[in-house]
Parts: structure tokens; sequence; C-alpha cells
């Protein structure tokens, strides 16, 4: 498939050529040699063709938005993007395989959780040039962001946190403002009360990684010093946490994301863990048309008062591959993100959070009230992973879900697994 594109910024070529001649490091990450992400490239005199790889493509609620956006950008110059789409769940081990063999230079999408990974192969172009002057925030560049490089635009911005059903929190006198884990569990069994799931959790071992943000609210760092921490007290007494809820049917068995918008839709449970963007999904499903306004956001409780309500970052960059349209794609990837109108109409599209103070502020994000509340509630503490940074983070995240899941149904102790998860970890870094 291919778009025509126009000319957008005569800048390109002069940012561009302020790094043309660095390469990053990231030794000893690189499977197939490389030392880092390729340079920059240098400018060309005039665009030329691109190619744009992205899941949404694949999305038939979000592809009408994309593919508008590439022709918004095909006006002038009689340019041609091709793209290329694979469903979420294939696309980066097909990205990858197309990177590592030359087979793909460019634009792509990007989950902000595959950065390492993609980085590693040494052929990412720095954009750090790029990113300058166009009012992304520092919370949104930090998620683009490896080694001090800028190796990813920030196309849509947020996190996952706690969402609640009011009425629910209501009827059963929950505080939606719970301080302290005790606060919280206490609103649980209240829930409970009630007859309904309290906290849809996930158990199942498919979205178990979800506990590393309650191993980080119990006080580990998970990574330090560039060892694992996993199966320090924190750890252990997180999960060991988690294993009374379960136990006391405070959250539920067989529990993934999808369940747990099924779950809430349905209003047998009253809190779950999601993304702005899973609003939709939701409330398409729910045979309460006043769910929506229902859906309340709930800041993170703390350990103890004082503690910082702990949040995962969640979000898509754009990212170019070194290569034949390298320039042009860069200048789009900086359109797609940054320009005004483009992150609006994105939103109001999508209800994927902008990721610019300009249009954070615009008229279509203020009088979003869920998103304003997000934002505010659970985005503002928000940060990425600690396991991201590593190339191997996704086997990470599976060494611990099999260790929790293995807590849950009994087959091993929280301190014994977290021992376990710990060393796998450590092997991978």
């Amino acid at each position: 498939m291919a778009t025509e594109i126009s000319r957008r910024s005569m800048l390109r070529y002069s940012v561009l050529g302020l790094g043309g001649a660095a390469v990053l490091g990231l030794a000893g990450c690189a499977p197939d040699g490389s030392s880092g992400p390729a340079a920059t490239p240098g400018g060309a005199g005039t665009p030329t063709d691109f190619a744009f790889a992205s899941w949404s493509l694949s999305e038939e609620a979000a592809k009408p938005a994309v593919q508008s956006a590439l022709d918004a950008f095909a006006k002038s110059d009689g340019i041609a993007i091709d793209t290329s789409t694979y469903p979420y769940n294939e696309y980066l081990n097909q990205l990858t395989l197309q990177v590592r063999g030359g087979q793909f230079a460019g634009a792509a999408q990007l989950d902000v959780a595959w950065l390492s990974a993609l980085a590693a192969l040494g052929k990412l172009t720095d954009l750090s040039a790029l990113a300058q002057g166009r009012g992304y925030t520092d919370a949104a560049l930090g998620a683009g962001s490896l080694d001090g490089k800028q190796l990813g635009l920030p196309w849509t911005i947020g996190a996952v946190g706690l969402i609640g059903n009011a009425e629910l929190f209501d009827k059963a006198g929950a505080s939606l403002t719970p301080k302290t884990i005790e606060e919280f569990e206490d609103g649980l069994r209240a829930l409970k009360g009630i007859g309904v799931i309290p906290y849809a959790a996930s158990t199942k071992a498919a979205q178990l990684k979800d506990i590393v943000v309650w191993m980080q609210t119990f006080g580990s760092p998970i990574i330090e010093d560039g060892e694992s921490t996993i199966g320090d007290e924190a750890s252990v007494k997180a999960v060991e946490w988690y294993k009374k809820l379960y136990d006391d049917g405070l959250i539920a068995p067989d529990v993934d994301r999808a369940a747990a918008r099924t779950l809430f839709a349905q209003g047998a449970t009253a809190l779950y863990d999601d993304a702005p963007v899973g609003k939709s999904s939701v409330v398409s499903q729910s045979p309460d048309a006043s769910l929506g306004d229902k859906m309340t956001p709930i800041a993170r409780p703390v350990l103890k008062s004082g503690d910082t309500p702990q949040h995962v970052l969640w979000g898509h960059l754009v990212v170019v591959v070194d290569g034949e349209g390298a320039a042009t794609a860069a200048d789009f990837a900086q359109w797609l993100t940054s320009d005004p109108q483009q992150s609006e109409a994105y939103f109001t599209e999508l209800g994927l959070p902008p990721t610019t103070e300009a249009a954070l502020a615009s008229e279509a994000v203020s009088q979003n009230a869920f998103v304003e509340a997000f934002t505010s509630t659970v985005t503002s503490t928000a940060a990425p992973s600690p396991l991201w940074a590593y190339p191997s983070y996704a086997q990470m995240e599976t060494a611990i879900a099999e260790q929790v899941q293995a807590v849950l149904i009994g087959q091993s102790s929280a301190s014994q697994a977290m021992k376990t998860a710990g060393n796998a970890i450590s092997g991978l870094l």
C-alpha cells in the first residue's frame, strides 16, 4: 500500500545533520554484533519515499485514524509511503526479523516496552534534535529515551492504573481515594459484602506482570545497580499480600485484562487495572448505558503516608530505522506526534492521550473529564518499568508471572518463588 506524502518541514535536514556522526552506545546489547543504534541519516535535498510499520493499521477501530494521518501528510510532493502491518501480538517479532535482516527502513509504531529490544539491533535513528522545541512533556520524552538518547518520539503516553465503579464503591461505603494499603484492603472487604468481585486483579500468567507495580508499592526497586532485587523483603511481602487477597476472595482466579474488562462492563467487579484506552472497550460491551460516567481513576494506595503512588507508563512511540527514506520518515514521525491539529484529531478519534503540553491543554482533552482525571491521578506519577531497559524484559516478566502464579495456587511459598524469579532475572540481565 502506498500513500502520497508532502514535504512538511525544511528544518529536518539541518536538525538531522546535527546528529549525523553519532553512533550511540549500547555495548553488549546487539545480537547482530552492532555496538549501538545507527547514526542519524544526513540530509537529502528533497523528500523521499519511506516505509511505515504499524500494528494499528491491522485494527478496525484504529486503522481509519492512522490512514487519515498518512493521507493528510501526503499532499503535494508525490512521495510514496509503503505500509506494513501485523497484529499486535506478532508485531515485535515480525518487525525485529525485518530490521535485523535489513528488509525494513523507515518509521515504525512501537510499544514503549519494546524500545530496548529494538534498539539492541543497533539500527534506530537518533531523534534527539527532532524532539526539541515541539512541546513534548518530559514524561513523554522519557518514554522514548534510552541511555540519554531520544530513540523514539512519543505518539501517545498514559499509564496503567486502577479504575473503579463509583456507584458500587458508594453502595459498599468504600473509599475512592484510599491512601494506604490498609485502607485499600478495607474497601475491598466492603465491596465483597455487596456481592461483587472486589478487584479484578490479574491472576492469569499472561498478565501477572502487573504484580511488579505492587512490588514497587511495597518498596522493592526491582532493579538496583544493575542487579535484580526480586526476592528482597519488599517483593516477598507484596506477593504474600496478593496471595492473601486471592485466598480471601478479594481477587479472583483466571483473570487477565480482557476478562477484567468484561467483568467490569457487566458490573460484576468494582475495580480493575487498565489504561484510558480500555474505557471504550468496557463501555461498548456494557448493558449499563451510564457506566462510562461511573468509571473513576484511583491513585494506587501507598505502603505508608508520604510515599509516591506507583504506576507503570504505557504508550506508543514512533521510531525510525536507519536506511532508505529515514530522513523523510523522521520528519513524518515528528509531525505525526507533535503537530497540534494532528494530535487533537488522533485523541478525538481514538481517545489516546497526546504527548505535548499544547495538545494536553486543548479543549478536546480538557473537556474529556475521564482522561483529564486519569492524567492527573495516575499518569502524573507513572514511570517505565525497570525491566524495560533490558532487551530480555519479556522473559523477565514471564519468570515473575510463572512464580507468582505458583504462589497463588499453593505450589510455592512467596519467599522461594521470588528467590527463583530473582535468580532467573539475574541470568537475563
